[in-house]
């Protein structure tokens, strides 16, 4: 597995493919690194030369903001959004969907799983209710 800016990128993958499990690199930025690289996107990430790795690397240090930099920037644009208290800082604080996504059925990726909502009761209560009295 070769690695490119301390990430393992999967070697039996096609180039344009493995670069995308650098955070921050997407199929669009990864077929403009081919090509600024001038290689083969058909080629597998396992037949890359020492060179070619540096060569990648070393764009992708000046031309793009990928991995630790880019997650702190997006958690710093998040804290900034919820220290203002405008609306999108507001639905990320309560966990809420902030891009306007509908609440009363869905959004459970944000919400987290269901909180029942009603008495519980205990077992004598459960028995009592079974046998009607």
């Amino acid at each position: 597995m070769p690695r490119i800016l301390g990430i393992e990128i999967p070697g039996k993958k096609r180039l344009e493919y493995a670069l995308r499990y650098i955070y921050g690199i997407g199929p669009k930025c990864a077929r403009e690194l081919i090509e600024k690289a001038q290689l083969d996107p058909a080629k597998k990430a396992d037949d890359l030369t020492d060179e070619e790795l540096t060569l990648i690397a070393g764009i992708l240090q000046s031309d793009y903001r990928t991995e630790g930099d880019l997650r702190r920037e997006v958690s710093q644009n998040i804290r900034r959004l919820m220290s203002i208290g405008c609306y999108r800082g507001l639905r990320h604080r309560r966990g809420l969907p902030v891009r306007g996504q509908r609440t009363s059925t869905n959004a459970r990726t944000r919400k987290g799983p269901r909180k029942t909502v009603g008495a519980v009761r205990g077992k004598e209560a459960r028995a009592a209710a079974k046998t009607g009295k």
